[in-house]
């Protein structure tokens, strides 16, 4: 899935709901990183007309699409949410066509900038068991009442809904004995951003990564 070239070093950073992934791959990308971001293709390839379009209205039929024939993610979100089998068939759908979207980035990443550090910023980076296949995961990481106390007061979602939210994903504290390195987001941008800096350097320097300890990198 990852067309690595010799001199190309590939990331895989991945998070929980309201953990601020999108903070850190940003912090990331002005550093230098190129990203690949999971959630931009997978808007790209469900747009109308796309093949993963066309399975996802032949399987959840039409109710799903808006007037103007794309799809309604919070209809169909609605759908998968509490159905595990719909949830799977989505993923199904979806999934293959995204990971071959974000392998074609990544060669024509390799061939215009072949020296610079590719993070593959994928929500369900360990779910999908694609984390197996890279040689350093980043976990954006923050306690699991911090995230609900986030995800309220960023979507408006009381408490037993955002909470239900959560419980809908793998636990972040799971998602810790797979990363080599983890940034912990519960503070301060400023500290956030030294950890962020600190973990590229690092992987731009040629040292090996840490094996997954659970532990946070140090600031």
């Amino acid at each position: 899935m990852v067309p690595e070239t010799a001199h190309q070093i590939i990331a895989g950073l991945t998070g929980g709901i309201a953990s601020g992934k999108s903070t850190v791959a940003g912090m990331l990308a002005e550093a230098g990183a190129r990203i690949v971001d999971a959630d931009r293709i997978a808007h790209q390839v469900v747009q109308k007309g796309q093949p993963a379009w066309h399975d996802i209205a032949a399987h959840f039929g039409e109710t799903i699409l808006k007037p103007d024939g794309e799809i309604d993610r919070d209809a169909l979100g609605d759908i998968v949410f509490n159905d595990t089998e719909a949830k799977s068939a989505l993923n199904r759908i979806v999934h293959p066509r995204v990971f071959e979207s974000m392998a074609q980035e990544i060669q024509q990443l390799a061939e215009e900038h072949p020296d610079d550090l590719v993070i593959m910023d994928v929500p369900l980076l360990i779910e999908s068991g694609l984390h197996a296949t890279l040689p350093i995961v980043i976990l954006v990481h923050v306690p699991a009442s911090v995230q609900k106390e986030r995800l309220m007061r960023r979507d408006g979602l009381s408490a037993a809904d955002a909470a239900a939210r959560i419980r809908s994903q793998m636990p972040i504290d799971d998602k810790r004995a797979h990363a080599h390195y983890i940034i912990d987001n519960s503070g301060e941008q400023d500290a956030t951003r030294r950890q962020v800096l600190a973990v590229y350097r690092r992987i731009l320097s040629g040292a090996p990564a840490p094996p997954p300890s659970g532990r946070p990198s140090p600031p």
